[in-house]
């Protein structure tokens, strides 16, 4: 397009504001729904993998529940628990496992068990864990270590605190690594501290959380070697869904359950949530990109009728151009310009617009 042109282009343009404006708003507006849907969908879909966090994708946890069959003379309905022989039974018969990490828990929804340090006080969820759960739910070690191996054989009464715990019970600035913290009168030594990679509800819990060894845990809470539950990573390349049912197969076994009770252990994991969610933002992704295009095809629309107008209202200048020389392909090229020249601008205006919108409301955030 040279300079002569853009400049016939342009005064047709001023000629007919409201026409011009009116074309261009239906561009416009369709862009602009298309950034804000497009935005609005990977922005949720962001905040919830950040609530995931980084946790293996082939990983996952197992509890047991209530029996819903007969089975060898037990009846049906049974409550059973398990323990750490399980775990050993489960390691000694299934080699896929990389890591699995039996876990307790005090507190919380359990009711709340006080922490105390000097004056200071608080209620928090106390676990007991193994080394394994960092492989599985990564934690983020700011001071300190985390539980290791000698702190389980040995079972010493040591924990390490989320950040939450360490603002309460510690002084601003205060180093709490080797000091002695009370939970249900028992002195446990602080070893380290964990800040959680999580976003939301779920990071709250974890730095809100006292983690002692299992063993420890056991001892003080009078769990004898009884588990909650467990988490469990298979190693790389086996799924974890498969690993899982054998896992639960292998337990029904050990613990007389009827081979198709379905209902006697609960499990979940990542490899599920995952494809759930993946599913889900899919069909937001494809829904807000449908509606956008819809609204911008909207806006094609009426841009193709107002431009038939104005090759309507512009028959006699049409036909002075012919006459002067004109050829037809010249006149078309014209129109189809001032078109295109006012798809371009609309569409970089609803960019623009629907980029300020999105960072205006990132700020308020």
């Amino acid at each position: 397009m040279d300079k002569d042109t853009l400049k016939e282009i342009l005064s047709v343009l001023v000629r007919n504001p409201l026409r011009t404006f009116l074309s261009m708003i239906g561009v416009a507006w369709g862009i602009f729904m298309l950034v804000i849907m497009m935005a609005a969908s990977s922005g949720l879909e962001i905040g919830v993998r950040s609530d995931i966090g980084n946790r293996a994708a082939n990983s996952g946890g197992i509890w047991s529940m209530k029996t819903s069959m007969p089975y060898k003379g037990f009846k049906k309905g049974r409550w059973f628990e398990m323990d750490m022989d399980d775990i050993r039974f489960i390691e000694e018969n299934i080699q896929e496992i990389d890591v699995i990490s039996p876990r307790c828990q005090a507190g919380g929804w359990q009711g709340g068990n006080n922490a105390t340090y000097n004056n200071n006080t608080g209620s928090f969820n106390i676990y007991g864990e193994t080394p394994g759960l960092v492989k599985i739910q990564p934690m983020l070690i700011t001071q300190g270590r985390f539980i290791n191996e000698a702190d389980i054989k040995e079972e010493r009464k040591v924990c390490a605190i989320g950040k939450k715990v360490l603002r309460t019970l510690f002084e601003k600035d205060e180093d709490p690594i080797g000091k002695y913290i009370q939970i249900s009168n028992v002195n446990v030594q602080v070893i380290g501290v964990i800040s959680s990679m999580k976003e939301g509800d779920d990071s709250a819990e974890e730095n809100e959380s006292i983690f002692m060894p299992i063993t420890a845990f056991q001892r003080t809470f009078n769990y004898g070697k009884t588990i909650g539950w467990f988490s469990v990573k298979s190693i790389d390349g086996y799924p974890i869904s498969e690993l899982q049912e054998r896992i639960k197969a292998l337990l029904k076994i050990h613990k007389n359950i009827h081979p198709d009770d379905q209902r006697a252990f609960g499990s979940w994991n990542m490899e599920e949530e995952l494809a759930d969610v993946n599913t889900l933002f899919a069909s937001l992704k494809f829904i807000s990109f449908s509606v956008g295009i819809l609204a911008l095809f909207a806006g094609i629309i009426g841009i193709g009728n107002i431009m038939l107008v104005s090759v309507t209202e512009r028959t006699k200048e049409v036909g002075i151009r012919r006459a002067l020389g004109a050829a037809p392909a010249v006149i078309i090229k014209q129109i189809i310009s001032e078109t295109l020249l006012i798809t371009i601008v609309a569409g970089l205006l609803g960019i623009i617009f629907g980029i300020l919108v999105v960072e205006l409301s990132l700020i308020h955030i």
